[in-house]
């Protein structure tokens, strides 16, 4: 840690006019993004499905769980552990893995799966879509001729209720009515022919989703991912919730919509000139951030400003980031821009800092979903008109 000091008035400024002159816009979410809106992040969400699970698949939880390191003892690693073994098992019962028949981990992927859906279902029922109703809503009136892409890895279908909510148009590669299937030619088309219209926002879930299933096709040997509506599990009770997309996924023919997506990811960081925010991702997901990466190294022309709700996760990824001098890292009291780390500095009173500044801890509050969006709307002079938008 350095002495240098940030001016915190300043780098908004900074921020806001990047964003009011960005050619082309893009968004990462994590679990953060969620927790502000009242869905349980990954350590809640591991608490509450090893809670829910039956005896027995506690005891075989709880062993995958002790088995890895502290850092990894979190739902999506021990979902991984999971499916390392069914993988090589082949899900058979006669096959063991140390005291795991294949059978046991199938069920018990399953019966997590299951949990998750319950769980984040029932708290997307009192959760407060106003946040992400009014994001969605400023995206929606940035003038832009490029598509504007949020990619996020989280589960919940909070961005689907919202925009439907909203009436505004979005996709996420699946069509159909019926059972919508994955169409991945409109996504890696170079046509615009192919495409949906620019004006159309792009979500893109890159560890699954609550409203997605494997279906096994008519060769009874291969599956396919269906996109069903909200409520859907209770119609297909014996379907596998698809997410967070395990080694297996990527090496079988269950490899789309992930690979697709994380390729969407590629383009879009590489694509010339933009600005890529990340809000509530606290850089756990290797996967990700070789791809965050990769890009802000073969594009000098990318800025991405990344959102911290704690110091911690900045602090280890700074020691990634501080050479990257097109890399922006935001915390509550410190900061890395320009690949130079410091403090936040003095505070200078004004309409841009003052609604965003904790006074009481001398505190950024921006890696706060809520008012990360609230800055964006301020600095967007659309306040009002996104806000009778929401009502």
């Amino acid at each position: 840690m350095t002495d240098y000091t940030h001016d915190p008035l300043r780098e908004l400024t900074e921020i806001r006019n990047q964003l009011s002159y960005a050619k082309r816009l893009g968004f990462l979410f994590g679990a953060g993004t969620s927790k502000a809106m009242g869905i349980s992040d990954i350590t809640a969400l591991t608490k509450k499905i090893e809670n829910s699970l039956s005896t027995t698949d506690k005891v075989l939880f709880g062993s995958i769980k002790g088995s890895l390191e502290i850092d990894q003892q979190h739902i999506e690693a021990i979902l991984n552990q999971i499916r390392l073994i069914r993988q090589i098992t082949h899900d058979k019962k006669d096959k063991l893995y140390d005291t795991f028949s294949g059978e046991d981990a199938k069920k018990l992927d399953k019966n997590i799966c299951d949990s998750i859906y319950t769980i984040i279902s029932t708290e997307e029922v009192s959760s407060n879509m106003t946040i992400s109703k009014k994001f969605i809503s400023w995206l929606n009136w940035m003038s832009r001729d490029f598509v504007k892409e949020i990619f996020t890895t989280n589960y919940d279908m909070i961005l689907e209720k919202s925009f439907e909510s909203l009436l505004i148009p979005f996709y996420d590669g699946f069509i159909g009515s019926f059972e919508p299937f994955f169409a991945h030619e409109t996504l890696d088309s170079k046509s615009r022919y192919d495409k949906p219209p620019v004006s159309w926002i792009r979500i893109w879930k890159l560890h699954g989703s609550l409203g997605w299933f494997w279906k096994l096709n008519e060769d009874k040997k291969t599956y396919r991912v269906i996109r069903l509506s909200a409520g859907a599990k209770d119609k297909y009770p014996d379907s596998e919730l698809v997410i967070y997309p395990s080694r297996d996924k990527y090496e079988s023919s269950r490899k789309q919509p992930f690979t697709s997506y994380f390729d969407r990811l590629k383009e879009s960081l590489i694509s010339g000139e933009g600005i890529f925010i990340i809000s509530g991702y606290s850089f756990s997901d290797e996967h990700v951030n070789e791809v965050i990466f990769n890009g802000l190294n073969q594009n000098n022309r990318l800025h991405i400003i990344a959102f911290f709700y704690g110091d911690e996760p900045l602090d280890a990824i700074v020691k990634q980031a501080k050479n990257v001098p097109n890399f922006t890292l935001i915390g509550p009291t410190k900061a890395s821009i320009s690949g130079i780390y410091g403090k936040w500095g003095l505070v200078k009173g004004g309409e841009l800092i003052d609604p965003f500044w904790d006074k009481t801890g001398d505190k950024l509050k921006l890696g706060d979903f809520k008012e990360l969006v609230n800055f964006l709307i301020l600095s967007s002079g659309l306040k009002e008109k996104i806000e009778t938008h929401v009502k």
